[in-house]
């Protein structure tokens, strides 16, 4: 992933970029819809944690 890319979906960013914080950092995607994705994928990571962390519940 370059610099100047979404984290999401590696388009060129312009200056409708989005700032989006995933597991303490900040990164940058497109739109709205990239930013979502992130946000999801940052949920679904941390439920899975959350589960592995503490068997049987």
């Amino acid at each position: 992933m370059k610099e100047n890319t979404c984290a999401a979906c590696d388009c060129e960013l312009d200056d409708t970029r989005i700032a989006v914080k995933i597991g303490g950092r900040t990164v940058e995607v497109c739109c709205e819809e990239c930013a979502t994705v992130l946000r999801e994928a940052e949920a679904t990571t941390r439920a899975a944690a959350s589960m592995s962390a503490h068997p049987g519940h």
